[in-house]
């Protein structure tokens, strides 16, 4: 039996705690940072702000609090679920006092710092060094949307980490009839897949929002894998990582499927609608692809790597070209061999 605590309570959050609630053999805490919204979950079973219509049925053992301490107190595995650009600031000045060596960290969150670039093991080992912590992580990848894993739709991920009992723990943990975990040692190839396909995924949403029809979605991924793949093995990644489910996997369910954030946001750019209004119509949710994009193409520069979709991206969102005009460009460039 394992004790665990899933550190946010966002719309992946509460199904990672869901599916994991339905093995009799953990015991579960689900941490929210918002006081409210953890008494909101206690009053309704149910997360009404990020996953509203999956209830959390009265029979699954799993506490609900706002109290960081008594969360941490309470684990041996942390699975680590909140946006990127909260990440430094969640460890730093409100889990570092709570951190033990008996930990082992899980991060379920996909995308990269923003003024740093980092991966997000990569920020949390920033932290934990200082404290003189070296504890066991890991990273969970793949084509994953919260409401069908909440609902126990079958589903298939990776899970990496350089310890490899640690991985072999993390399996056995997750798997059951409804998800089934690969392990794998590349931790910056999976997590690269899962920050950059978001990037990818608005370029394939805005190709729908222009109505520009499939062959251009299947252009878009394909070129998006080869972007990614450049940029996840200069970076130390695995190339075959990337043509597995942290990688392609992801990247073709977040760029076709529409329960995507980040597609639909690309979809609603294509149909004209400006990004702040976008934005405020998720209703709190983040679409990481859209802070990811300038860290991505910041790291690519540092690594002498093209990325041409995530740069025309990167001029749609910030308001220097048009939809339209980001794909005729990519269209226009020179021809190359592929």
């Amino acid at each position: 039996m394992s004790r665990i605590a899933v550190m946010g309570s966002g719309a992946w959050g509460t199904a990672i705690a869901l599916h994991l609630a339905r093995q009799s053999e953990h015991e579960l805490l689900l941490w929210s940072h918002s006081a409210r919204v953890a008494e909101s979950i206690r009053a309704f079973g149910e997360n009404r702000d990020f996953l509203p219509g999956y209830p959390i049925p009265r029979s699954l053992a799993v506490t609900v609090t706002a109290d960081a301490e008594a969360a941490l107190e309470f684990a041996e595995i942390i699975i680590s679920v909140m946006p990127s650009h909260h990440v430094r600031h969640t460890y730093e000045h409100i889990f570092a006092p709570y951190l033990t060596p008996s930990h082992r960290i899980l991060s379920a969150t996909k995308g990269l710092e923003d003024a740093t670039c980092l991966r997000m093991t990569q920020v949390m080992q920033e932290v934990l060094a200082r404290r003189g912590l070296d504890l066991p992580l890991a990273v969970l990848g793949g084509p994953s949307f919260a409401q069908e894993v909440a609902t126990g739709s079958p589903t298939a991920v990776t899970v990496a980490s350089k310890d490899a009992a640690f991985a072999a723990e993390l399996q056995q943990a997750f798997s059951n009839g409804t998800l089934r975990l690969y392990t794998n040692d590349d931790v910056c190839g999976v997590e690269m897949g899962g920050a950059l396909k978001n990037i990818i995924a608005i370029a394939s949403g805005v190709v729908t929002g222009l109505g520009l029809g499939h062959n251009s979605t299947a252009a878009i991924i394909t070129r998006g894998i080869a972007e990614m793949t450049r940029l996840a093995v200069a970076c130390g990644g695995r190339r075959e990582t990337l043509a597995g489910l942290a990688g392609l996997g992801d990247l073709v369910l977040t760029c076709t499927g529409s329960l995507s954030r980040n597609r639909t946001v690309g979809v609603e750019l294509g149909k004209g609608r400006a990004l702040d209004d976008i934005l405020a119509s998720l209703g709190g949710k983040v679409a990481e692809g859209v802070r990811t994009t300038a860290a991505a193409l910041g790291l690519a520069a540092t690594m002498g790597v093209e990325m041409p979709i995530a740069q025309q991206v990167h001029t749609v969102l910030q308001g220097q070209a048009s939809p339209l005009q980001a794909m005729q460009y990519l269209m226009s460039r020179p021809g190359r061999d592929e």
